[in-house]
């Protein structure tokens, strides 16, 4: 008997195309399984993919032609040899690649680097942050591919200006680079890429000693829109005084934690810059005074501004709020002198504010929370970490008028309770919801975070200690979304809570830490129905025997980090797990009192082409075969010595 054609066969490609985009990405993977058409649709169409297993990177390559987007960031057995073997493939063709992610692949180096550059001759964008290998060698090998526009290497160690020498002068059109950590940096490498890179438009030189003749040669880039510099320690209100009358089109700066900034520096930054959008001075200025004000009425077009730690009155807030309407996101975080009056002058004067962040507020209450619920009711982002005054009062306007929120930090809140979750729970737009160290809470408040907030992705509950399996277990049946969960010390749940967990098939960041009452049942049931678990912690999980590590080890093949450490784990369930955990790049194996030091050899040696980062005992350091050491930091892993 012959079966009817598909309606997809009557339809144009065009219309195929049209329909798949708008599907979302499990339809997508479903239609893709089940017709042809939509998976030659998709082999044409996609142009971005993570690839998380190197062996399957020349298939996927040759599946997808017209890729532009490729992350290699999670593939832990990337190195050297692969890429060659990769060049040395005629099916392979890399000519359409734009972008490439290489963040934390340690195991490539130069050889690599260059065979990428010459193998994508379209390359715009590289990401090779917390490569701490990546240095002057690498940095020249790099410095081929000349179209570079964008170039992050935060926390390259090992890079020097050197090095940085010969990107820019390699990679002249960069507009965009990230120096963030990369330590042995020092002036003479910023000049010179703010002389021959000139069309730099973003610049991030965090946590650097970089003198003020930094920034003197910064403020000569005619184009630069962003600047970040925070916590460099040795730039003061002189080098500020620079970008005065320097950089015209600066519209962002953050120089959060410098110590010797003062408002005279940032006076300097907002009278030279009347249009800027966003100034980030958290913790680096005591007080928020009246002639910082008079310039800050100018900025008409300010929309971000974080003065975390400083001394603010409620009269200054009053100021800043009626001069800066525009305002969308405030940073408020432990000013101790805010008050009720002032967040209601808030409220009163930006009614478009999106992210609110007070925490460490010790004297707001529910009358201010009420006043922002009522007036901002575009509010996306509440942070009121360690307010002990707001009640369930103030949750239930937020739970009234708040309907856009989206991310909501209650840690340490002693007032709330679970008619305060109540209230919240009619907030349905909720995804991230902070609720650590509140004691207050039972099963019968997580009950109605469960029921109502369906779209929830991340729940804290560290330490929350009072509610226990019933609630959990509401929490795994309502909000199916979840993808990050802590439950750290919650010593009420068991097995038969931690069991639930399993419903949740999108969970990828779990932490269990300090939880006595679960044994190796509990974790088989998480590893058996959480198949795209990526992050785990059981430290301190003292009662889980072999049984759960094995179900671990062949389960939960997407582990890429694990915290082992004071487990009862055996020298045979530790060689099971670390063998078959083939993405896994994390480890912590510290107080593992039934694991022998041959155990350790053994595990490491079937894992050590892929760790990146791996926290021993130190006298480990000692007692493990120089071999072994050696190959590991020859694979570009970290080890911690604790």
């Amino acid at each position: 008997m012959s079966t009817s054609p598909s309606i997809l066969s009557v339809l144009s490609e065009d219309l195929i195309v049209r329909v798949y985009e708008c599907l979302d990405p499990p339809c997508r993977k479903t239609w893709r399984l089940i017709s042809k058409d939509f998976l030659r649709v998709d082999s044409l169409t996609r142009t971005t993919i993570r690839i998380l297993r190197v062996e399957f990177l020349p298939t996927l390559l040759f599946k997808y032609p017209n890729l532009s987007s490729l992350d290699l960031s999670v593939c832990p057995k990337l190195d050297d040899d692969v890429v060659l073997r990769l060049a040395l493939d005629g099916a392979v063709s890399t000519l359409g690649i734009k972008s490439l992610n290489l963040s934390r692949s340690t195991a490539v180096r130069a050889r690599g680097l260059e065979t990428l550059a010459r193998m994508c001759h379209a390359l715009e964008r590289v990401d090779v942050s917390h490569c701490w290998g990546f240095g002057d060698r690498e940095a020249a090998a790099l410095s081929s591919a000349t179209g570079l526009r964008e170039l992050k290497m935060d926390k390259c160690l090992s890079l020097s200006d050197v090095g940085l020498a010969r990107i820019v002068v390699g990679c002249s059109n960069l507009n965009k680079i990230s120096l963030k950590w990369c330590m042995e940096i020092s002036d003479l490498g910023i000049d010179l890429l703010c002389k021959i890179c000139k069309g730099l438009k973003s610049l991030d030189v965090s946590y650097l000693k970089i003198t003020n003749d930094s920034i003197r040669s910064i403020a000569l880039l005619v184009k630069l829109e962003v600047l970040d510099m925070v916590s460099c320690p040795l730039i003061d209100d002189g080098g500020l005084q620079f970008l005065e009358n320097g950089s015209p089109s600066l519209q962002e700066v953050d120089v959060t934690r410098c110590e010797r900034v003062s408002l005279s520096g940032l006076i300097s930054i907002v009278r030279g810059h009347p249009d800027i959008q966003l100034l980030k001075a958290s913790h680096c200025v005591s007080e928020v005074s009246g002639s910082f004000l008079q310039y800050i009425k100018g900025l008409k077009h300010l929309k971000t501004i974080w003065i975390d730690g400083a001394h603010v009155s409620d009269s200054s807030l009053v100021s800043l709020s009626s001069s800066c309407r525009s305002l969308m996101e405030i940073g408020l975080s432990r000013c101790v002198d805010v008050t009720d009056i002032g967040m209601m002058g808030l409220a009163r004067n930006c009614l478009n504010l999106k992210t609110l962040n007070l925490a460490c507020c010790g004297f707001v209450t529910d009358v201010a929370i009420s006043a922002i619920a009522q007036s901002c009711r575009n509010l996306g982002t509440l942070k009121l970490e360690s307010c002990h005054l707001i009640t369930e009062k103030g949750l239930q306007s937020l739970g009234c008028y708040s309907k856009l929120v989206q991310e909501l930090d209650l840690t340490d809140c002693y007032g709330v309770n679970d008619r305060g979750l109540e209230y919240i729970s009619k907030c349905s737009n909720l995804q991230r919801l902070k609720l650590g160290l509140c004691t207050n809470i039972s099963d019968k408040g997580i009950f109605h975070i469960g029921s109502k907030c369906s779209k929830l992705l991340e729940l804290d509950l560290y330490r929350c200690a009072g509610f226990g399996d019933d609630g959990l277990a509401a929490l795994s049946r309502g909000c199916k979304s979840l993808n990050r969960l802590i439950l750290s010390y919650c010593c009420e749940l068991t097995d038969t809570g931690v069991e639930q967990i399993r419903q949740l098939e999108l969970l990828s960041h779990l932490e269990l830490r300090g939880l006595k009452n679960i044994t190796g049942v509990g974790l088989a049931a998480i590893a058996s129905g959480c198949k795209k678990l990526g992050y785990l912690d059981v430290k301190l999980c003292e009662n889980i025997d072999d049984s759960g590590f094995w179900a671990l080890a062949y389960f939960s093949k997407n582990l890429r980090q694990i915290n082992l450490c004071n487990c009862s784990v055996s020298d045979t369930a530790l060689c099971m797990l670390m063998s078959n955990l083939s993405r896994v790049q994390d480890v912590d194996l510290v107080h593992l009192s039934r694991v022998t030091v041959e155990g350790f050899e053994f595990a490491l040696r079937v894992c050590c082409n892929r760790l990146k980062k791996l926290k021993l005992l130190a006298p480990l350091r000692f007692l493990l075969s120089s071999e072994l050491l050696e190959t590991l930091h020859a694979r570009g892993c970290r080890i911690r010595w604790d």
